[in-house]
């Protein structure tokens, strides 16, 4: 995948590792817009980059969604790239909270079926184009859940069915590629409630997404994730030997 040139649209931009990301890729030479809820963060972001653009919108609410694919599929004909990095996650025990389902229903909105809607409202736009890519955040959480985050897990594990799904769907169209990338507890606000400060920078998940487009990596484990999956790569690779024989 080409990592200049592109016009890349980013959720949750204005911040944590969405902004680490659009810092990273307007290095290189692309086109970014990002979005968020904050018109405030937006443009704070946006002193930090040089050139971009900000979609103002919340990515929760399907009619935002249609307005802002509406906006970039009338406004910037030439995005290529779509980066869905907006998510939400609740920190608690299901032994003390009342409205678990409350909880969940936003982070599943957030985290799964906002990025099913919008992948499809950008489909049509984005396989018109000679190179093409979506990117969904993940998560180490894929791995296996947490009492803490007990519904948030679950939403992450959703998402990555979804991609495989995506991926194997177009694998045949050599146009479109599908990448996963998996930070673990990350440095930002979004994860300060549960011991952010002892995770990586966000600007480690930028760059490591950077590597993985250069090199066609379509999955991209970061950080300790990479421990989770070497673990189950080595797993597979056994009971596939192990089935041919």
């Amino acid at each position: 995948m080409k990592t200049a040139g592109n016009t890349i649209f980013i959720t949750g931009g204005s911040a944590g590792i969405g902004l680490a990301i659009a810092k990273k890729l307007n290095a290189e030479g692309n086109k970014v817009i990002i979005n968020g809820r904050s018109e405030e963060r937006l443009q704070k972001a946006l002193a930090e980059l040089d050139g971009a653009i900000a979609i103002k919108g919340d990515w929760a609410v399907d009619t935002e969604r249609a307005r802002i694919a509406a906006e970039l599929k009338n406004n910037f004909p030439e995005l290529n790239i779509i980066i869905n990095n907006a998510g939400a996650a609740f920190g608690y025990l299901l032994s003390e909270e009342t409205n678990a389902v409350e909880k969940a229903q936003v982070e599943m909105n957030l985290n799964y079926f906002a990025i099913i809607h919008f992948n499809e409202l950008m489909m049509p736009h984005l396989l018109q184009k000679e190179e093409a890519a979506i990117v969904n955040i993940s998560s180490l959480a894929v791995y296996g859940s947490h009492k803490f985050l007990p519904t948030y897990c679950a939403t992450k594990a959703a998402l990555h069915s979804y991609t495989v799904a995506l991926r194997d769907t177009y694998q045949d169209n050599k146009n479109l590629q599908v990448y996963e990338v998996y930070p673990p507890l990350t440095n930002t606000e979004f994860s300060s409630y549960i011991g952010g400060k002892n995770g990586i920078p966000p600007q480690e998940v930028a760059d490591e997404l950077l590597t993985g487009l250069k090199a066609a990596q379509f999955d991209i484990p970061v950080g300790e994730t990479k421990i989770y999956a070497a673990a189950v790569n080595e797993a597979m690779a056994k009971i596939v030997a192990e089935a041919r024989h």
